[in-house]
Parts: C-alpha cells; sequence; structure tokens
C-alpha cells in the first residue's frame, strides 16, 4: 500500500490531504508542521485555514483518508490471498515490503498524540475494531470467533510494530505466522 500525492489540479482540500498524508506518515504528525503542509500542497495559508480550521482537524482528517485507504487496501489483499486467515502473513508481507513502509499510521499517532489528542486516540480505537471486524471474517463462525479475531488482531498489531523496528520484517511474519496457526489450532480445539 502506498501513499498517492493528489493532482495538481484536484481541489485545495484534496491536495492539502494528500500532502498531509505523505508527509504525517512519513516524517511523523509532530515533526510535520502546517507550514511545510502548505508548502507541499501548493496553496495559501488562507486556503489551508478555510479547509482546516487547526492542526488538530487536518490530524483527524489524515487518520480517516488512511483508514479509508488502509481498509479497502487490506480487505482486498486479504481475499486476493485466499480469504481465510492464512492470507493475514502474505498480506502483510505485500505491506511491510512496500517503498514507504513506516509501520501503522495509528499507532504510531497514538504513541506521538494519544495523551493529549483524544480524538487521535478515538480515530485508532474505530480502526483497530475495524481491522478485527475484518480479521474475524476469515474465521468459521463458532462462539470463540471474536476472541479468536481479537487475539488475531493483538499479534497483527506486534508484527506491524516490529517490522517497522526491523531491517528484515522476515521475522515478525514468521513469528506471526507461528502465532496464528496456534490461534487457529486453539479456535477449533475449543
Amino acid at each position: 500500500m502506498s501513499t498517492v500525492a493528489a493532482a495538481p489540479d484536484a481541489l485545495p482540500r484534496e491536495r492539502i490531504l494528500a500532502a498531509a498524508h505523505g508527509l504525517f506518515y512519513r516524517d511523523g504528525v509532530r515533526a510535520t508542521g502546517i507550514d511545510r503542509v502548505i508548502a507541499e500542497a501548493g496553496v495559501t495559508k488562507v486556503t489551508f485555514y478555510r479547509q482546516f480550521p487547526s492542526k488538530d482537524d487536518l490530524i483527524l482528517a489524515f487518520l480517516g483518508r488512511r483508514h479509508a485507504m488502509w481498509m479497502e487496501w487490506f480487505t482486498d489483499a486479504l481475499q486476493r490471498h485466499g480469504g481465510t486467515a492464512a492470507a493475514v502473513v502474505p498480506a502483510l508481507r505485500e505491506w511491510f515490503g512496500s517503498e514507504d513502509y513506516r509501520g501503522c499510521a495509528f499507532i504510531n499517532s497514538v504513541g506521538e498524540l494519544g495523551p493529549v489528542q483524544p480524538g487521535v486516540l478515538e480515530a485508532a480505537r474505530s480502526h483497530k475494531r475495524e481491522m478485527t471486524e475484518a480479521l474475524a471474517a476469515l474465521l468459521p463462525a463458532s462462539r470463540g470467533r471474536a476472541a479468536q479475531a481479537r487475539a488475531m488482531a493483538l499479534a497483527v498489531d506486534g508484527a506491524i510494530v516490529r517490522a517497522q523496528m526491523l531491517a528484515q520484517p522476515e521475522d515478525a511474519l514468521a513469528s506471526l505466522s507461528l502465532l496464528l496457526k496456534a490461534l487457529n489450532r486453539a479456535g477449533t480445539a475449543g
């Protein structure tokens, strides 16, 4: 999954969001100033503040955009790789191998802003709930399906963080594969 730049003739709001998406994901939310977003988007300060009254508004819009893009990619990748729990590892391998991989924008944003920006924390919780629902959809119906999906989501988040820290994400993927196999055995035994 890669970030996408806005077309030069796109509406100002779209150019601002595309610029913020690339900068926030690559460099971090706190490290990216509004002036840098404005310059990258090719808009004036007046235009920027008409679209986003504050940086907090822009951060939440960025997270909303990232959520939509990532979930679309994730559900598609899961289906392309078979639509079962076994699809998780190859789907994540695609993402971890992308040129601009910088981990989970939601985990990163909560790490930067969670305690001081409750909207970021809520956006992250909502994103993780939807990711967990996508994982649950891969599992056969059972009483333990929701618990198994939550455990899978925790393992996926751990692999995302580990892959971000390592030069080669294969160790994280191998560990994730072992955990998912153990969860699958536990889920079918129960």
